[in-house]
């Protein structure tokens, strides 16, 4: 089994421009959960988003022992970030790679 950390965020320039989407693989592959999920942890410290420029405030949310929601606030806006560990499966069996 191998698992990997991923990053969601907005993306694109302009409100009116923005898409959620995903950042790719931001760590990984690991051989173990506990491995993606320690990374995962430190991401929400250390993962520099896209949005905002200048940051200036973060608050980090537990949403499962796999999953974190991070709060970024900026000089002018407020963004978010989502991390999430995963396991890396064939497409369309649900087999681990």
């Amino acid at each position: 089994m191998a698992w990997v950390v991923l990053v969601e965020e907005s993306e694109g320039l302009g409100r009116d421009r923005w898409r959620w989407a995903m950042t790719g693989v931001r760590a990984g592959p690991f051989a173990d959960f506990d491995g993606a999920a320690d990374a995962a942890l430190r991401s929400t410290r250390d993962y520099r988003p896209h949005h905002p420029w200048s940051e200036r405030e973060r608050n980090a949310y537990r949403v499962s022992p796999s999953e974190y929601i991070v709060r970024v606030v900026g000089a002018t806006a407020d963004f978010h970030f989502r991390v999430s560990v995963a396991e890396v499966i064939e497409p369309g069996t649900g087999h681990p790679v």
